[in-house]
Parts: structure tokens; C-alpha cells; sequence
């Protein structure tokens, strides 16, 4: 089985970050994963940290792919194979949004990404054939958005500082109840030395690019990886 982390964050890109990518790629290897989707935080906050005009697009996605680019050059070393993915945020709320299997071009204007919200973006989300999931969507300060909008959500969120406050469980009896086809996800939401593997999903097949991470995800063929002490059922 191959182990994949869905959730993570660079201090390249991510204010919220504490670790290199050269670090989190050598600490994943050591945790024995095989694959790392970045993650790192796509809102307001990224663009003051990183001194970006969101209004202007001229260098918005070279800046924030610099995360996933160097953990990709790291990771070639482990053999770690590494996807571009995006933590979401629209201007509407808090809410946060794991986006896997996308055209880069698709966020080169942030400004009017997050102002059109997320239940707008979620159409051209679906039409591009793009995977979106609402990441710990019972967590406070977040929504729950109506789960006809979205591919799926994040049934279990492992960071240990947001663990209380997350409300796995909720997530899970949402999910649930819609049935087969909606995506479950799990994830350590890795900022710190603390979170690196903590959760994450593992499968029989360990897709080559970005877009075949979405495919896999879709076909819901691969287990999550939750710790037994919370209630691990696929594991």
C-alpha cells in the first residue's frame, strides 16, 4: 500500500507553515509516505505574507507554487512523488477548501477567485474536472457548505491543535449521509514538526501526477489512515 498525504503546508508559501519543504520531504520519507499533496494556504492572509498584489496576476502562481517546487526537487531524492493541491479560501467566510487536480491557470487571479465565492467556483471547479472538498468543515469559525456543491469533504482532520474543535465525527456523519460517490478524505493538515504523519490515505496504486491523485480520489479507491485511538475503520 502506498501512503499519501493529502494535507500539508511549506513555510514557503503558508504564513502558518514552520517547516522547509526540503524538511517536510526528508521527515515524510523518514514517516514513510510516498507521495505529499501541497497544500498551502490560497487566501488574503498568503498574499501579505508573500507580498503579492492579488489584483495583480503577473507573478501570483510561480510565487505560490515556490512551496510545492522545491518540495517536489527534494522529494526526487526519496523518490517521493509530490502534487500540486491549494487550500481555499473565499472572501464570504472562513471556510477552507482542498483543490486537487487543477489547471495552475485556473488560480492566477486571486481576487476574483475569492470574490465569486465558494459555491460559484465549485461549477467551474466541477466543469474543469477538478476535484473540491471542504477541509474541517466543523471546525470553528467554519460552514458547512450544502454537499451538493461539493466532490467530498474531509472526514478526519489530525492536527493536534484543532483536534477538540474539529468534530471528526461531524464530518463524518455528513459525509456519510450522501451516499456513495462522495469523496472521505483524511489528513494530517501538517504545519508543524508535530503533525508529519499524522493521517493521510493509502492505495494499492500511487498516481504519477495531479491529476491522477484526483482520479484516485474520485474512484474512491484508497483507505484513510486514522489513528485506532480515534476510531480508525479503514486501517
Amino acid at each position: 500500500m502506498y501512503k499519501i498525504e493529502p494535507h500539508l503546508h511549506t513555510r514557503q508559501v503558508s504564513k502558518c507553515g514552520w517547516l522547509d519543504a526540503e524538511e517536510l520531504a526528508r521527515l515524510y520519507h523518514e514517516a514513510g509516505y510516498h507521495a505529499i499533496a501541497v497544500t498551502d494556504h490560497y487566501n488574503p492572509d498568503t498574499w501579505v505574507y508573500m507580498g503579492i498584489d492579488p489584483k495583480d496576476p503577473a507573478d501570483v502562481m510561480p510565487r505560490f507554487t515556490e512551496g510545492y517546487q522545491r518540495l517536489a526537487e527534494a522529494a526526487a531524492a526519496y523518490n517521493m512523488t509530490v502534487y500540486l493541491g491549494a487550500e481555499l479560501r473565499f472572501y464570504e467566510n472562513d471556510n477552507d477548501y482542498l483543490f486537487y487536480g487543477f489547471d495552475p491557470a485556473m488560480l492566477a487571479h486571486p481576487h476574483e477567485i475569492m470574490s465569486m465565492g465558494a459555491v460559484a467556483f465549485s461549477d467551474i471547479a466541477r466543469k474543469s474536472g477538478a476535484v473540491f472538498i471542504q477541509a474541517h468543515p466543523f471546525r470553528k469559525t467554519c460552514v458547512p457548505l450544502a454537499p451538493c456543491f461539493l466532490d467530498g469533504i474531509e472526514v478526519y482532520n489530525a492536527n493536534p491543535r484543532h483536534m477538540h474543535h474539529n468534530h471528526n465525527d461531524l464530518a463524518q456523519a455528513l459525509a456519510d449521509a450522501q451516499g456513495p460517490g462522495f469523496i472521505q478524505t483524511a489528513g494530517s493538515d501538517c504545519h508543524r514538526l508535530e503533525d508529519v504523519g499524522l493521517s493521510g490515505i493509502q492505495s494499492r496504486i500511487l498516481p504519477p501526477n495531479a491529476t491522477a491523485f484526483a482520479t484516485l480520489l474520485r474512484s474512491g479507491s484508497f483507505e484513510r489512515i486514522i489513528p485506532e485511538q480515534d476510531g480508525n475503520s479503514d486501517r
